[in-house]
């Protein structure tokens, strides 16, 4: 049984972070996102799968795939104990920012494009969140910390120092919602690190791409 309801979306619906509707037909050529997870024990899992439904990526969809896989193996690869989760977000940041500089979707600085809140129109979530007896477990944030109110930060459902024992999920995403990236075009601050045909290209093209996996800290 799933501890939480699932998320199952294709196309331009990938780009709705809990859509439940469940009520649109899968084209050829959609994106089709999955984030489900099972319970053992009363632990729980949450983990998230994005493949195309005729089994081949497009370029455009393998270029933001790209981008979301490269950010999920950065930080998996750094994560262990002793290192701040806020470290970890900014990395996923650093590497998401990049492969969508490579993609053509942002130009400039990566961390003029970060510092702006420009990517944050399209990586619009936390990284991730502990994960126990709940699936969004409690004590994401020390008592008496305050949560930045910074590109990156303010969505952080974890704000601590990784200890051995933890388990965290690891789970960026890019997703094209016209809600969010038409605000972005809207302000020149942000619009200016932004190619905006290409952006209203990928939300048609791509929809969104999220990767989650739970990782287990140990005192190695």
């Amino acid at each position: 049984a799933s501890p939480f309801q699932m998320t199952v979306c294709s196309g331009p619906l990938c780009a709705i972070l809990h859509y439940h509707k469940k009520t649109r037909q899968i084209q050829d050529g959609d994106l089709v996102l999955i984030d489900a997870g099972g319970e053992y024990e009363m632990y729980c899992a949450d983990n998230t799968r994005t493949y195309p439904a005729n089994g081949k990526f497009s370029e455009d969809q393998k270029l933001i795939y790209t981008a979301v896989l490269d950010t999920q193996k950065a930080v998996i690869a750094e994560a262990k104990a002793g290192v701040s989760w806020q470290d970890m977000a900014m990395l996923s940041a650093r590497v998401m920012c990049k492969g969508l500089i490579n993609a053509g979707l942002l130009k400039g600085d990566v961390e003029d494009i970060i510092k702006s809140g420009a990517l944050e129109a399209f990586y619009a979530h936390g990284l991730g969140h502990g994960m126990g007896l709940d699936v969004h477990e409690i004590g994401g944030w020390k008592r008496g910390d305050t949560r930045p109110d910074e590109p990156h930060f303010r969505y952080l459902r974890l704000g601590r120092v990784l200890e051995p024992g933890m388990t965290v999920t690891v789970e960026p995403g890019c997703y094209f919602a016209p809600g969010l990236y038409e605000l972005a075009l809207a302000d020149p601050k942000r619009a200016q690190y932004i190619n905006a045909d290409v952006c209203r290209r990928f939300q048609k093209t791509v929809g969104g791409v999220r990767i989650e996996d739970d990782i287990y800290i140990t005192k190695e």
